[in-house]
């Protein structure tokens, strides 16, 4: 798409947008919902957790990183959940291949590009995987995943070691400080520090 044929938005689609996306809000995750923990980290709850991530560790990077892409990855990446739930992983694991990324790319038609062309590029960008603010932001999705689990466990909340299973320490090599945030999470949990 050049830049003459990107569309720019009316304030009244921008609002639609910003108002739809506001059930971010009040949906809850639901992976926790299905292991019975009452009240359930939000969607918004966790894309502010993942951004609040973002920038504790990206400027401890050793590779530059675009801390406003990251920022934007940050709190886009869920963002098509306003349109479809936030899907669990057994019905995930359901669907066609490539079904649950269709479903994710076109809500993400309807709800980000009417904020601006950047929000829609930033969450492509994050589908793709290929630049290194992408993978930092998938890096920090599992720790922010990892710190709301020790967070339940240390008020109570057991059977989550499918969560934990999750966690695959390959996933925070390519940046130091989320391996090493990793390792203090697992350290925190075997009540090592």
């Amino acid at each position: 798409m050049s830049a003459d044929d990107e569309h720019i938005p009316t304030p009244g689609e921008t609002l639609q947008a910003l108002l739809a996306l506001g059930a971010l809000d009040a949906l809850p995750r639901t992976g926790w919902l299905l292991r019975g923990i009452q009240p359930a980290e939000t969607v918004a709850g966790h894309l502010v957790g993942v951004s609040h991530m973002a920038l504790a560790l990206a400027p401890r990077v050793d590779l530059p990183l675009d801390l406003g892409r990251v920022l934007a990855m940050a709190v886009l990446h869920d963002a098509p959940e306003a349109g479809s739930g936030d899907i669990p992983g057994p019905a995930a694991a359901r669907l066609a291949p490539g079904q649950k990324r269709a479903l994710e790319a076109s809500l993400a038609d309807d709800l980000l590009a009417p904020l601006s062309p950047m929000a829609r590029a930033a969450f492509e960008e994050y589908q793709a995987q290929e630049s290194p603010e992408a993978r930092f932001i998938k890096a920090c999705d599992r720790l922010q995943l990892g710190v709301k689990l020790l967070g339940y466990e240390r008020a109570g909340w057991r059977g989550l070691d499918e969560f934990w299973s999750t966690m695959d320490r390959s996933l925070f090599e390519a940046f130091a400080p989320c391996l090493e945030l990793y390792d203090a999470l697992i350290s925190s949990r075997r009540g090592e520090s």
